[in-house]
């Protein structure tokens, strides 16, 4: 039972330490929609979302009415497109087409995002995947709502750096097309190694073939929750640190539980997992960075900083799965660097660079995201830092993930705005030394000895 207690303490954080549930996502499978006729195809895809989601954002509305609770974004993630296009699609202009389609379902249900232009290459890639992958930066520049991913990698599989190099291309393709808004369209687009089925959060989400026809999972916040309660044990040991961020977590947990049981409930649809990460927004005293700070940090980026999100990301997790027996999706702290004021500040005081934010996703939730770079950076060179990026994920057995933004017509010491949730970004320096003829190479990086469990 939930207690006068805990409701008063949890009106506190969301009144005045940015508590929210950061989305409700509902995860809908196109299996069923599949046809040979692309036209149908589209017929298919449009009516299910509709018709599936038509209460979503009336439901979170409702919910946020009754309980209180901030419920910030409603989104839609759906099978990987390349599986579901297959059929029909002959060309990458089919696959616009559904692209167009999904954008035109989640304006009428009223998402902000739909996730799930997506396909899963970490060994090798169908016709359909390739036909798709090209397809992704006129998708991007042509929706408004639409988001891609590709898994190019895994811990079972290796990493196939036939679509890493491919996915360099591509970023750039992407960030040439949407350079009228600071190359927009790239951060709509993550490339990803054991990429979870469950994930609720964009840009990454989509709708894994192991779940059910549809199912709720929502993405609990709340990083100026963390900070508050750490400032009241500023000084104190590590351990009763550890058991601050615990305790924190475990509440902010059954929040978003609460919101997912009565989502399911009022809808009729399976709840499937919260996601607890810690995911920040551009709004001052909602930052992971200023918890780093309240740790003990001058800066995001210090010495000490891979450490302190270590700490913070095993709490929140121990924290967390005492408050929902199905906890899923990534479940950590995000440390993008256009969503979170601290991390913005760390970078432009010049303590935070490419290289340690590198170092960090060994240890975060997920990885390089939502980093501006200069718009004339190689191909082989994202390429290069998405294979980085990759390794780790593969070797760690853990979900990495690049979000990498290269603003055409802009350069080190300059800014990208991207707006609302995205912020902005001040452009990062990239290690200009060539890795083209790694990158060039072709084929694909063996899975590592560990991943042989069988």
């Amino acid at each position: 039972m939930i207690n006068i207690n805990e409701v008063i303490e949890t009106n506190k954080m969301i009144e005045q330490e940015n508590l929210d549930v950061r989305t409700i996502t509902l995860g809908i499978s196109l299996l069923d929609c599949i046809d040979s006729n692309l036209e149908k195809l589209n017929k298919n895809i449009y009516d299910k979302i509709t018709t599936v989601a038509k209460d979503l954002v009336s439901t979170g509305q409702d919910i946020e009415r009754e309980f209180g609770i901030p419920i910030v974004n409603k989104r839609i993630s759906i099978t990987p497109i390349a599986l579901i296009g297959g059929a029909a699609c002959k060309t990458s202009e089919d696959y616009v087409t559904i692209a167009k389609t999904l954008d035109e379902a989640a304006v009428k249900v009223g998402v902000n995002f739909i996730g799930g232009y997506s396909a899963l290459v970490s060994k090798g890639m169908t016709k359909s995947d390739e036909l798709l992958i090209r397809s992704i930066p006129k998708a991007l520049s042509v929706t408004e709502r639409v988001c891609s991913s590709i898994n190019v990698g895994s811990t079972k599989t290796g990493i196939n750096m036939d679509a890493v190099k491919l996915m360099g291309e591509i970023i750039l393709e992407a960030a040439e097309l949407t350079k009228e808004r600071d190359s927009l369209g790239c951060a709509k687009l993550v490339v990803f190694c054991n990429a979870p089925d469950d994930n609720p959060f964009m840009a990454g989400a989509y709708h894994g073939v192991t779940e059910a026809d549809a199912i709720i999972n929502v993405g609990v916040s709340g990083p100026g929750v963390v900070k508050k309660a750490l400032e009241s044990v500023r000084g104190a040991d590590f351990g009763t640190l550890c058991e601050t961020i615990k305790k924190t977590a475990f509440k902010i947990t059954r929040v978003g539980q609460l919101v997912a049981m009565e989502a399911s409930k009022r809808m009729d649809i399976p709840f499937g997992i919260v996601d607890l990460s810690l995911a920040p927004t551009p709004a001052i005293g909602d930052s992971v960075a200023e918890i780093f700070e309240e740790i003990g940090l001058e800066y995001a980026g210090a010495p000490g900083t891979t450490a302190a999100l270590a700490l913070l990301n095993d709490q929140v997790k121990k924290g967390g799965v005492m408050a929902s027996s199905y906890v899923g999706g990534l479940s950590g702290a995000f440390i993008p660097v256009s969503e979170d004021q601290g991390m913005i500040n760390a970078v432009e005081a010049g303590m935070l660079t490419l290289e340690k934010l590198e170092a960090m996703t060994c240890v975060c939730s997920v990885g390089l995201d939502m980093i501006a770079i200069p718009g004339d950076t190689k191909a082989t060179t994202i390429s290069g830092i998405i294979a980085d990026e990759m390794a780790i994920g593969m070797i760690n057995q853990k979900t990495t993930a690049v979000r990498l933004i290269p603003v055409i017509g802009k350069k080190v010491g300059d800014s990208a705005e991207f707006g609302g949730l995205l912020g902005y970004a001040p452009i990062m320096p990239v290690n200009q030394a060539s890795c083209d003829n790694f990158v060039n190479r072709g084929g694909r990086i063996p899975a590592p000895i560990h991943s042989f469990k069988n």
